[in-house]
Order: C-alpha cells, then sequence, then structure tokens
C-alpha cells in the first residue's frame, strides 16, 4: 500500500492570562518605530509537520500526541492543529 503525506502546521501560544513578556517586548519595540495603533502582540511557536500515512485520523491522534508530550507546555500553552485540506 502506498503512503500519502499528510501536512500539518501546529501553532502553540501561551494561554489567556499568562504573562507574555516577549510579546510585551516586541509591542514596547513596534511603539518605538512609529507603530503606536498596535494595541497587544502575543507571540507563539509554528510547527509544520507531515506525516506519512493514508489514515487521517491516527495522524489526528499522532499530532495531539505530539503536542501533548513535547511541542505544548499545556499547563501554560494552547495549541492548534490544522491539517492541509481540511
Amino acid at each position: 500500500m502506498e503512503s500519502e503525506v499528510i501536512q500539518a502546521r501546529i501553532m502553540v501560544t501561551l494561554k489567556n492570562g499568562v504573562l507574555d513578556p516577549q510579546g510585551k517586548a516586541i509591542e514596547h519595540a513596534l511603539d518605538g518605530l512609529g507603530y503606536g495603533e498596535v494595541g497587544s502582540v502575543r507571540q507563539g511557536k509554528v510547527f509544520d509537520v507531515t506525516l506519512e500515512t493514508v489514515d487521517r485520523t491516527k495522524a489526528e491522534a499522532t499530532l495531539k500526541e505530539i503536542c501533548e508530550r513535547l511541542l505544548a507546555n499545556t499547563v501554560i500553552e494552547d495549541y492548534m492543529i490544522e491539517i492541509a485540506g481540511s
């Protein structure tokens, strides 16, 4: 059986209410560059992942497990998974 490539993008961001010092620093720098209209900035991480599988349900479960075990600290971070074509 031939395998298919499933492409996904995982976005990890700090949960609301968690202090974001990097976001604040970027916000301050933007203000200094003359972008005073920027109200707030929250920073995050983006991961592009490919899985070689034809089983979309298993791919979704694998991606969730990857997030929970490695990519996101679920105590202070949320994550969102987008699978190409869905």
